[in-house]
């Protein structure tokens, strides 16, 4: 075979693929592209009190975290506030507390922080519970908040 066969054959054998190729590329566009969007996890309970919180709804979350959050309608007691970590049943998982960053003796919008703690938890689906701190213990004093989350 000549050098000059040997070229031919190969611009031949290119332009065979690249005809294959826009031919596929064709027929791809003729078919509808079907997205399904996936459903965006909602912050649930008393989350109009909610005005804002660093960790986003459905948030993959592991290790240890600081978090920040502002909150209106009374939820702190001497500067405190209670941020539990639930599972997926919203059985608590683990304990914790957040502290008030500006004036707390007010039913306005109150700045928190707070350390969560997922090391070693179970993993999957979960709930970072913000709570008030109810002095009185009595249940219709109770307010909560869940932002969903996926423990990793």
């Amino acid at each position: 075979m000549t050098p000059s066969t040997k070229k031919s054959l190969i611009w031949l054998l290119v332009a065979a693929v690249a005809i294959s190729i826009l031919a596929f590329m064709s027929n791809k566009k003729d078919a509808p592209i079907i997205v399904t969007p996936m459903p965006t996890p909602e912050v649930t309970g008393l989350k109009d009190d909610l005005v804002s919180f660093s960790i986003a709804p459905g948030a993959k979350v592991k290790g240890v975290m600081d978090a920040t959050g502002v909150l209106k309608n009374a939820y702190f007691f001497e500067a405190n506030i209670r941020v539990d970590i639930l599972d997926g049943d919203k059985q608590t998982l683990r304990e914790g507390f957040g502290t008030a960053t500006t004036e707390w003796m007010t039913t306005g919008p109150v700045s928190f922080k707070t350390t969560l703690d997922f090391s070693g938890l179970a993993t999957g689906p979960g709930f970072i519970a913000i709570r008030n701190d109810n002095p009185s213990g009595l249940p219709e004093n109770d307010k909560e908040i869940f932002i969903p989350i996926v423990i990793e």
